[in-house]
């Protein structure tokens, strides 16, 4: 694809909707108000749509981003979720919202909104475990969450919510470490994000680590109609202080 010339051609009320496995949250442009309800193991993407336009109707905005909590191939989810409902493969969102949509894994969203330059790796601490690899701009997703661990388990289970349930806060953040000093070193990142909802809840964090801020999915699914989707490259667009502002850009 070739790139966008024109900031004229990126729609200018932008609905972004972020899924996660306890809420589904969205808002409207930059400084709109956020909104919520609850999700869970039996939400469909039809009961997801209706959710929202009850809140805001299709005449309040003119494109949509969605962060899903699952395999986004090319803009297209590629597999069912793990703690949703079904259907959501072949849902088709542009006909349910009446405008047009692009779809990302959540994770990955938040980690365009988060992003400051380098080579970075984003954690979700959530129901699950979400993942994106940012290497100088270019954007990889990744299905680390569902991959084996030990004793039968997987990342998801050790670091998500259930996995902090059955071992409790304490073990759980011990756990937490392992893994993402695991992965920082297997992955020769700069830095880390440690976003999701249960990222707050730990206590110490390394120099070239910082919390996310759940927010930053919002500032990602904005960026989404600023550029062309294959490839997805996010790069430092200007420095603000001691923090890099960052847009996207194909």
């Amino acid at each position: 694809m070739k790139a966008r010339t024109s900031q004229a051609k990126v729609p200018r009320r932008r609905l972004v909707i972020d899924i996660g496995g306890s809420h589904v949250k969205f808002r409207i442009g930059p400084r709109g108000k956020i909104y919520r309800f609850d999700s869970g193991p039996q939400l469909t993407p039809q009961q997801m749509v209706t959710g929202v336009t009850a809140v805001v109707p299709p005449s309040s905005y003119d494109a949509v981003s969605i962060g899903y909590p699952g395999l986004v191939f090319h803009g297209r989810i590629a597999a069912e979720p793990h703690n949703l409902g079904q259907g959501w493969v072949h849902f088709d969102f542009a006909k349910a919202f009446g405008k047009p949509v692009r779809l990302i894994n959540d994770a990955a969203m938040q980690a365009i909104g988060s992003y400051e330059g380098g080579r970075m790796l984003f954690l979700g601490l959530g129901t699950g475990l979400g993942a994106t690899l940012i290497i100088e701009g270019y954007v990889e997703p990744m299905e680390l969450g569902h991959m084996p661990y030990k004793n039968g388990r997987t990342y998801e289970d050790y670091v998500g919510e259930r996995g902090r349930v059955r071992m409790g806060t304490r073990k759980w953040r011990r756990v937490v470490r392992e893994v993402v000093d695991q992965l920082r070193h297997a992955l020769e990142v700069d830095y880390m994000v440690l976003g999701g909802g249960n990222a707050k809840r730990l206590k110490r964090l390394a120099d070239n680590e910082r919390l996310g801020d759940n927010n930053n999915a919002f500032t990602g699914g904005l960026r989404l109609w600023e550029c062309d989707e294959h490839p997805l490259r996010v790069y430092p667009k200007h420095r603000s202080g001691s923090r890099t502002v960052s847009t996207v850009a194909p």
